[in-house]
């Protein structure tokens, strides 16, 4: 069985990341999503995920690709987690590219996968906070608002 394993936040899925899982499950049999803890996040990477690290675990177990799902607490986990669970397969976005080549030394395959360009957790961000600024100034409710087509 050949193994994948790749590592990332997921926090606010989208469709790039299913494309980035499966691609990645296509080079093997067995997929490992390592999912940055909350801790992880907020002090090593400086970012604050919308979603919990157990609501973002659920979210990736729900997709088909994904065979297993365990925490990331600390950048050097990597190479432990290389002999641990048996990779064969070390997949990241090609935004990485060179970060994890050491990991070659550990007998693992490295592939930087290019990402999806339109979109980006960062992008959905800056366009809800856009959307946001826009939406303040509506001020119509549900409440206010008539779906019965007989009035």
């Amino acid at each position: 069985m050949k193994r994948v394993i790749t590592y990332g936040t997921f926090d606010l899925l989208h469709y790039g990341h299913i494309n980035l899982l499966r691609r990645a499950k296509a080079l093997g049999d067995y997929l490992i999503v390592v999912l940055s803890s909350d801790e992880f996040n907020l002090n090593e990477k400086n970012k604050k995920t919308y979603f919990t690290y157990q609501q973002r675990k659920q979210l990736l177990e729900a997709i088909r690709y994904v065979d297993l799902v365990i925490p990331e607490n600390n950048w050097k986990q990597k190479r432990s987690d290389m002999h641990e669970y048996h990779i064969d397969v070390f997949v990241m976005g090609d935004d990485w590219r060179g970060k994890f080549d050491f990991l070659k030394e550990e007998g693992v395959e490295v592939v930087y996968l290019s990402r999806t360009p339109e979109v980006s957790s960062t992008k959905i961000k800056s366009d809800l906070y856009d959307a946001a600024e826009v939406s303040s100034q509506s001020q119509t409710s549900h409440d206010d608002i008539n779906t019965d087509p007989n009035n």
